[in-house]
């Protein structure tokens, strides 16, 4: 799915160069589920923001199903984004106003799909997470934890192929977090692949790979538990 060739990143401030990330090569497969680890400021983010188009890097080439994502034009690079890859923070991001059915639909709407159609497919995902009984509650009558969910349908309300997780359960309890992360396993049973940027051992201990960066430089953690386990 993605493979990284010579990938530099920096960041210029008061006159000096700071490396924010790179790596001579990294290849990411379909299906794959990928945990990025390392200490703040080492370039975690760097890293998830040039794979989901947003970041270009100042030298190398990012590779996203055998094309060159950074040679596209912004507008076709824009549609893949959207068409493709899913997103999830930490602050989840919900529409305050807007109940858990209506922002699960603000994506199918944007991607032209028919009112009937967006609420079918926004209760079908809000069921999948398990809170098909709160599809009219807004966030603020939500726990953290059901926002992360009403977050998790909404991104795969256009059935993305690949999911980026910036620390998905950093602001979780450990149920809620659980909760999430069993999501996150059915979505690769799925075929689906995710990266997930995290400081949480527990979280990362679910992929099937880690990376590890450490000032930018990228570089491949030993197995992960649950792989060796399997």
């Amino acid at each position: 799915m993605f493979h990284l060739q010579d990938i530099t990143k920096i960041y210029r401030r008061r006159q000096r160069e700071v490396v924010a990330f790179k790596a001579p090569s990294l290849d990411i497969g379909l299906g794959e589920y990928v945990a990025v680890v390392g200490p703040s400021g080492s370039g975690k983010t760097t890293l998830l923001s040039m794979l989901g188009g947003m970041l270009s890097p100042d030298s190398g080439k990012v590779f996203f199903e055998g094309e060159s994502l950074y040679d596209l034009p912004i507008a076709e690079r824009t549609r893949r984004r959207r068409e493709r890859i899913g997103f999830v923070f930490q602050t989840f991001n919900l529409v305050p106003y807007l109940t858990a059915l209506e922002n699960v639909q603000v994506p199918l709407f944007l991607h032209g799909v028919s009112k009937a159609e967006q609420r079918d497919r926004a209760v079908a995902l809000l069921e999948q997470v398990g809170l098909g009984n709160r599809i009219e509650h807004k966030p603020s009558e939500l726990s953290t934890g059901q926002q992360q969910r009403v977050a998790l349908a909404r991104t795969l309300a256009n059935n993305p192929r690949l999911i980026l997780a910036d620390e998905p359960t950093g602001n979780l309890d450990p149920d809620s977090r659980e909760a999430v992360l069993s999501l996150f396993d059915n979505f690769v049973r799925e075929g689906r692949t995710i990266v997930m940027v995290t400081h949480d051992p527990a979280a990362a201990a679910r992929a099937s790979r880690r990376l590890c960066l450490n000032d930018g430089t990228l570089v491949v953690c030993e197995e992960s538990p649950v792989a060796k386990a399997a």
